[in-house]
């Protein structure tokens, strides 16, 4: 399993908020910090064990850029979208 850092993009693969999108914010090896921009800000996290998230490895060059400037819920939202778009495509 590849360690989850702060940046990467990780699914819930448990609990109420299953299949759910979220970017990492912080890990301790136990628990991680999530944020979706929406329901979960920047400023107040989910904290989630790390073996009820998998972590996303392979991301497009597009949303490794975006992630570089990544400071408002704004962005965070936009990022997912984004994610979520291109995965649609294909």
């Amino acid at each position: 399993m590849k360690e989850m850092t702060a940046g990467m993009l990780a699914v819930s693969r448990a609990g109420h908020d299953r299949d759910t999108l979220y970017l990492v914010l912080e890990n301790d090896g136990t628990y991680v910090w999530l944020a979706d921009g929406k329901r979960r800000l920047l400023e107040s996290p989910k904290k989630k064990k790390c073996k009820h998230v998998q972590v996303i490895k392979h991301l497009p060059d597009e949303i490794l850029d975006q992630m570089q400037s990544i400071t408002l819920d704004a962005h965070v939202r936009k990022l997912l979208a984004d994610y979520r778009r291109l995965q649609e495509q294909g």
